[in-house]
Parts: C-alpha cells; sequence; structure tokens
C-alpha cells in the first residue's frame, strides 16, 4: 500500500510556527491514517525550528527570512532534505503539505513581506519533493490524491 506524506500541522500536532493546531478534518486524512498510509512529517521542525517560532516568510532571492530579520534558510533546507530522504526510504511517491508555508506550499506562499499577502510559489520541501517526481497535494487538493490513489 502507497505511503502518504503528510505535513504533521494538518494531523494536529502543535508545531506550526505560533504553536497552534490546524488539524484538517478531512475524513480522506483520517481514511488514509486509519490504513496506515501515513508518514507524518513537519520539515521546519525537523530542520531544527523551535516551536513556538518567529515567522518566516520567502524572500524573492529564495532565501527564508523571519519577521525578526533572521535567516533560516539552512533550517529549511535540511528540514526538506530529511523529508526528501523519508520519502525516499519508504518508496512514498505522494505528500499533503500545508499550503501557503514556506516549506510547504504547493501552489502559494507569503510574498515576503509579512503583510499577509499570497503570491503562486512553491515552500523548500515541496520544489525538492517534486524535483525527485514526488507529487505534492495541499489540504485544499485531497480529492485530486484520492483520485491519484485510485
Amino acid at each position: 500500500m502507497q505511503k502518504i506524506l503528510v505535513s504533521s500541522c494538518l494531523l494536529g500536532e502543535n508545531v506550526r510556527y505560533d504553536g497552534k493546531q490546524i488539524t484538517s478534518l478531512s475524513p480522506l486524512l483520517q481514511h488514509w491514517q486509519d490504513q496506515q498510509r501515513v508518514i507524518r512529517f513537519c520539515p521546519e521542525v525537523a530542520g531544527g525550528l523551535s516551536v513556538p517560532r518567529s515567522p518566516a516568510e520567502r524572500q524573492e532571492n529564495g532565501e527564508i527570512i523571519t519577521l525578526l530579520g533572521v535567516n533560516v534558510t539552512a533550517a529549511f533546507q535540511r528540514g526538506a532534505q530529511q523529508a526528501l530522504q523519508l520519502c525516499l526510504q519508504h518508496d512514498i511517491r505522494f505528500a499533503v503539505l500545508k499550503e501557503s508555508s514556506p516549506s510547504c506550499g504547493s501552489q502559494n506562499i507569503y510574498d515576503g513581506s509579512f503583510k499577509n499577502k499570497k503570491i503562486s510559489g512553491q515552500g523548500l520541501t515541496t520544489q525538492l519533493l517534486q524535483q525527485h517526481h514526488i507529487e505534492v497535494f495541499s489540504e485544499f487538493t485531497l480529492n485530486k490524491l484520492a483520485e491519484r490513489l485510485a
């Protein structure tokens, strides 16, 4: 049975920058968990970032900077590499990652201005996984993943 890498925050773990939960109530995610397909992972925490932490956004130059001006690109890169290694280890071809995140966004990310503006773009983990032919979905495109798994 095909395993699925899933952002830990979507499964109720307190790993978000603000320490809050954003659990997805999707019956599909619950079904996949019941089937024991889900492998939980947070690239930001795996990369060494704390909870809570200062919000971070991807800049035009590709670097990820916190609201406090700290460059956390290396931590995001470490987390992305760990996500890739986990996928390779478990032969994972599909991931469900948190939309808009500088790590996990698949369709959009915040624009780097810290003004709550989103732009078309991808997070570092999503980019790396897709470069290795791992399909990335978000909490908003679970039905598309269900079709791929059928």
